[in-house]
């Protein structure tokens, strides 16, 4: 299996690990992969590694990537978000010049899938719609937002330290940048959104994603809940549980 490091910005945690699938057929699937874990650096695009692997293994193109967290220079918001969209539209230049060249016409870059956990969820949902679920080359047809935080205004959510780490002030003072980065209130763009929830998650409950799908299907997004009994927040990290299996499924993979 190949790994590239590709850098897409030049702070030190701009960049991402691609993942060459081991037995690509002629239609080779394509997967952003963005971890979770607080918006701290206590945790590295490394947790979703094992996932990434098997992504690779079963013949996908995996752009696992890092971003810049709360505590860099630039991180928090909005650093961190436009790192997500940076990293959106790496798969315009960066991605594609790293792959082999007789794959160009077999990347399914018109039909990309982007796959975030816990923190990571709120950049899988939020970066699409900024971009309208498009860069130059890329198409955007599915988001899975892994037992994910999609809605900082919420009030058993905005006060709680990891969004206020991330907006850097207290919802109270700041509104309007919570709501700004606030998946549930993004515009909608053309891909299926697919909120999976860990059915025995402690970390975030399950209402976040069911609050999610109810309000973004209201205002048009096409969008669904998948809630996996018996597994906690990080199932999604485990290449074999449920909460994978069922992102497996999703994705098509």
């Amino acid at each position: 299996m190949k790994r590239h490091k590709l850098a897409y910005g030049p702070h030190e945690s701009q960049f991402g690990h691609l993942y060459e699938p081991v037995d690509p057929g002629d239609r080779i699937p394509l997967v952003v992969l963005i971890h979770g874990g607080f918006f701290s650096t206590r945790f590295t695009l490394t947790i979703e590694t094992a996932v990434a692997r098997l992504l690779a293994q079963r013949g996908a193109v995996v752009w696992n990537v890092e971003y810049r967290r709360v505590e860099e220079e630039g991180g928090g918001w909005p650093g961190t978000g436009a790192d997500a969209v940076a990293a959106l539209r790496a798969l315009d230049d960066v991605v594609p010049a790293a792959l082999p060249a007789d794959w160009a016409s077999r990347v399914a870059f018109d039909d990309v899938a982007v796959v975030g956990h816990s923190a990571g969820g709120l950049l899988a949902v939020w970066a699409p719609a900024e971009v309208a679920g498009r860069t130059k080359r890329a198409r955007i047809t599915r988001v899975v937002a892994q037992s994910a935080v999609l809605d900082l205004t919420h009030p058993q959510t905005c006060n709680r330290p990891t969004p206020r780490n991330l907006m850097g002030g207290r919802y109270v003072d700041i509104p309007e940048r919570y709501a700004r980065a606030s998946p549930v209130h993004a515009p909608v763009f053309d891909a299926h959104v697919v909120a999976i929830h860990a059915g025995d998650d402690a970390a975030v409950p399950v209402e976040s994603s069911r609050r999610y799908v109810e309000a973004a299907t209201a205002r048009g997004q096409s969008a669904e809940l998948i809630v996996v009994p018996g597994e906690g927040h990080d199932a999604f990290v485990d290449p074999r549980s449920a909460c994978t299996r069922q992102t497996l499924r999703v994705l098509g993979i």
